[in-house]
């Protein structure tokens, strides 16, 4: 099984990267393969509803949303990771997930389909709850199984060393 992490933070190795790889390196204790995919830190606009990806199977800018949408066939499961600048969602991950998720139905492509998903959420403060729930709402269209967890899936700080991470208790 190979999941595919992806980094929807402007910053690739800060916060959301780290939280990425707690989650990875859990994934590869139980013998799943993982990458990390960074949409990047060029701008990403939004969908225009043009319709071009139904009939091309593809957005019709290219840029990160082409190449994730390409190897994501390749993959089992997702881990989004998302980044909160102002009380949702960067901008740049909305127009990734729009875009990512509306050409997948468009273009009747059902990449994400029936494979589990998942969102981990990194904020300074506020914002992580609102986030998570607009993030599940593109797996849920999707028909996406909703991995959960055993606690919530956010990080908070400003920079990866003000994390604090709680260990599990050994029973």
């Amino acid at each position: 099984m190979k999941v595919l992490l992806v980094n929807g933070s402007p910053h690739e190795k800060e916060c959301t990267n780290m939280a990425l790889n707690i989650v990875g390196e859990a994934l590869e204790k139980e013998g799943i393969q993982t990458e990390i995919f960074w949409i990047g830190n060029k701008p990403l606009t939004g969908c225009i509803g043009c319709g071009y990806c139904g009939k091309k199977e593809k957005c019709r800018y290219e840029d990160r949303v082409n190449e994730f949408l390409d190897m994501a066939e390749e993959y089992d499961g997702f881990v989004f990771g998302v980044t909160v600048h102002f009380a949702s969602a960067a901008a740049s991950m909305s127009a990734f997930m729009d875009r990512s998720f509306f050409v997948d139905h468009c273009a009747d492509r059902k990449i994400f389909e029936l494979k589990p998903g998942a969102v981990v959420v990194s904020a300074r403060r506020a914002g992580t709850t609102a986030t998570i729930d607009q993030m599940n709402k593109y797996l849920l269209y999707a028909q996406m199984p909703v991995v959960s967890s055993r606690y919530w899936n956010m990080v908070h700080g400003q920079t990866p060393d003000q994390h604090q991470l709680y260990p599990v208790k050994k029973k």
